[in-house]
Order: C-alpha cells, then sequence, then structure tokens
C-alpha cells in the first residue's frame, strides 16, 4: 500500500489539451493501455529525457521530433519498453508515430512517442496501431485522471497533481500526471510524466523552467538506485491563457513557485507508491559546501540497501547512516562536526552517539510511516534533500516475478 495521502485532485481542465485513452492488449487484454495527447496549433512543447545511454527507441525519436517542429500529439503506451529492440524498435516507434499523424492529420514529426513496461521486447505495432482510432475519438478536455491511469505499470496507484495559480496578470493553471514504482533513480528515474499548462511560453524558457524544476524534483528522487532506459517529462503550455515572460519576473515567480510544487507532488507520489515501499524517508542534508557535496551525502544514505532494510524493519540502527555518510566520497570529512536526527531525535552529536540519545527515542521514529534522517555536516551553507522509501521484502517479490 502506497505511503500517506496519494489520492487523485479534481483536476483542472487546460484549455488546448485532449487527452484519450484505449485498449490496445499489449499485456494484458481490455488493460486500457494506450494515450494519446492532442495539442493546440501554437503550444510549446518541452521535455527532458533519460541519461541511460541505452534509452529506449521511444525516446530517440521523441528527442528527434522535439528538436525538428512543435509537436502536435503525445503517443504513449504501457505494457512494453520497445528498449534494447535496435533499429526494429527504432522502426517501430517511428510507425507508430507515422499511423497517428496519418489519423489526425499531422506530419510525423508532430508525434512524439512514449512507452514504459518490459526492456527487450519489440513493441508490436499492430496492437498499437490498431487502437489509436479509439484513443483518438475518445480524446477529451478533461481526460487526466484516465491517462494516470492508463500509463501505469507496477504503480498500484494513478499518480496526479493540479492546481490554479493567482499571479499578478491573473489566474494560470497546471495539471499534470506521473507514474513510476520501481526502477526509480536521478537522471531521470521508469517514470513518465506529463504536465500541461494553459500559460502562453516561449519553448526556449518553457525547457528552462523544466529543467529547473525536474532537478529539484524528479532528480531528487529514488527508490531501487536503477536509472530507466524510458525516463521522460513533458511539459505542454498550451499557450491558451496569460503570457509568461522573463520581462515580467513577479508573475515569472509566481509561475515558476507553482510549477516547483506540482512537480515535487508528481515525484514525491513515485516514491510514496515504491514497489513494497512502507516508509517514506527524507534525507536533508545541510552544512554542505556545495549542491554536489549535499547531494553525494544524501544519495549514499538513501541507496545504502543496509539503511533501507533498517527502516523496512523499524530498527534504530543508526550505525548505519553514520557509515553511509563516511564512505560517500566528500573530501577531508570532519566527523567530529556531524550531527544527525531522526525527525526531532539528536542520534549523533559531535560524531559520536547524542548524550541525550536513548534507543527509546530512536524506536519511537522508526515505528513511523514518514521520516526525515537530518544530516548537519558543518561544512558550509548549501543544503539539499532526497525523497526515498524503504526497502522491503515485497520489492524483491515484485521484481523477480515482474514477468510472470
Amino acid at each position: 500500500m502506497p505511503v500517506g495521502d496519494v489520492s487523485l485532485p479534481e483536476f483542472h481542465p487546460i484549455p488546448g489539451i485532449r487527452v484519450g485513452i484505449a485498449s490496445a492488449g499489449i499485456k494484458k487484454v481490455g488493460r486500457k493501455d494506450i494515450t494519446v495527447f492532442a495539442l493546440a496549433e501554437g503550444a510549446s512543447v518541452a521535455g527532458v529525457f533519460t541519461t541511460n545511454a541505452f534509452c529506449a527507441a521511444p525516446v530517440t525519436l521523441a528527442k528527434q521530433h522535439l528538436a525538428a517542429m512543435a509537436p502536435r500529439y503525445l503517443l504513449i503506451n504501457t505494457g512494453n519498453a520497445n528498449a534494447g529492440t535496435g533499429s526494429k524498435g527504432l522502426a517501430a516507434a517511428q510507425e507508430s508515430c507515422r499511423f497517428l499523424a496519418e489519423q489526425a492529420g499531422c506530419v510525423t514529426e508532430a508525434v512524439l512517442p512514449f512507452s514504459t513496461g518490459v526492456i527487450g521486447e519489440l513493441l508490436p505495432v499492430d496492437k498499437v496501431t490498431a487502437a489509436i482510432p479509439q484513443a483518438l475519438a475518445q480524446l477529451q478536455d478533461n481526460g487526466w485522471a484516465d491517462a494516470a491511469s492508463a500509463i501505469m505499470t507496477t504503480d498500484t496507484v494513478p499518480k496526479g497533481a493540479s492546481i490554479r495559480i493567482q499571479t499578478p496578470r491573473g489566474v494560470v493553471s497546471l495539471s499534470g500526471i506521473s507514474k513510476g514504482a520501481g526502477m526509480i533513480c536521478p537522471n531521470m528515474a521508469t517514470m513518465l510524466s506529463f504536465v500541461g499548462t494553459d500559460a502562453r511560453i516561449s519553448p526556449e524558457l518553457l525547457q528552462r523552467l523544466l529543467s529547473e524544476s525536474v532537478d529539484q524534483s524528479f532528480n531528487r528522487i529514488t527508490i531501487d538506485g536503477d536509472t530507466s532506459t524510458n525516463d521522460a517529462c513533458i511539459l505542454v503550455a498550451s499557450g491558451q491563457g496569460i503570457e509568461i515572460t522573463e520581462h515580467d519576473s513577479e508573475t515569472l515567480s509566481f509561475f515558476r513557485r507553482g510549477l516547483n510544487s506540482l512537480m515535487q507532488r508528481l515525484a514525491t507520489l513515485i516514491v510514496r507508491d515504491g514497489e513494497g515501499a512502507t516508509k517514506f524517508i527524507t534525507v536533508a542534508v545541510e552544512g554542505a559546501v556545495d549542491r554536489s557535496e549535499a547531494l553525494a551525502v544524501a544519495y549514499t544514505v538513501a541507496h545504502s540497501p543496509l539503511v533501507k532494510t533498517a527502516f523496512f524493519a523499524s530498527d534504530p540502527n543508526w550505525g548505519r547512516i553514520l557509515a553511509a555518510i563516511g564512505r560517500s566520497g566528500v573530501a577531508n570529512l570532519d566527523v567530529s562536526q556531524i550531527s544527525i536526527w531522526l525527525d526531532e531525535a539528536c542520534i549523533v552529536e559531535g560524531g559520536a552517539r547524542a548524550a541525550a540519545y536513548t534507543e527509546e527515542q530512536g524506536q519511537t521514529v522508526m515505528n513511523r510511516a514518514e521520516i526525515t534522517i537530518r544530516i548537519a555536516l558543518a561544512r558550509g551553507t548549501h543544503e539539499e534533500r532526497v525523497w526515498t522509501t524503504d526497502l522491503s521484502h515485497d520489492y524483491v517479490t515484485i521484481n523477480a516475478e515482474y514477468r510472470t
């Protein structure tokens, strides 16, 4: 079961973005596994993609098409990643885009493809193309909730967020969905996310805003340390609302804060629904010299199987956190200056067990479903945080049985 509140919101429709879903039966007959986003002419689109060298065929093609022209359609399938499939996989993704473009009356390059599912199996193009007309026929102004369910793989719940921002120039709406529960690690993490706003924003500014926001959201989550072949995060500005420019810094600031809030919600929903997760853990590092140092410590702790299994057992074995910090690779780390807290309980002070700490205090915190590990390095002023989960028996079971 997910940790904490993962309920879907009442989505605000985004004028200029329509969504349709259909069933192709890629992995399971009758399952809604095809999603199409139709974008208004003139919409701006920005994207951030996986850095995995074995990036999937749809990632390669989506990047090419996005660089070529303004997209009009997004095509998403679940049940098959079309990754590790070579030239045949690229041809399959291309044919899916060509067919949708033919049906919709646009050029092939105006379609961006996205896939998620099992790696190493060729995309069944015939099933995808057979379902596309149904998805186009089902296009609606507010299909975000349906799409949130249709893009799921091992997710146990659909994930979404929706807000309205009151800016000095008027109200801006944002809605978005995400999927992911395993193979989650930054740069990016198996995750997909699609976010829309009715604002009018230039493609260049939109790309900068997305990259900044992803860096503080989807690039701050980790479940198992594995970076997927298929990650993608897309931000669409439909251009049907107020204009946001760099010249109006106040309105831009309002929008940036709202976007970052929505993106962090979408990212942390993935962690809350992590495969087999029973804990939602924030690792907050403060007093670092710079960003890279803070993240090195945070991720070493967040990735540690020993730390994660201790949290699953609700065992206040704080020595595992200490050891992880010590092997994080920070140069000239003065351990005598380090302090560590589990929520309100100070467990380490001056590099050793805090004098006032008791096992009972630690146990009280570890019994909670949501816990913050706060690490003070006392080396500088920089701070960063990442979100992660524990590591349970169910995580092993889910991934051992993934293809069965």
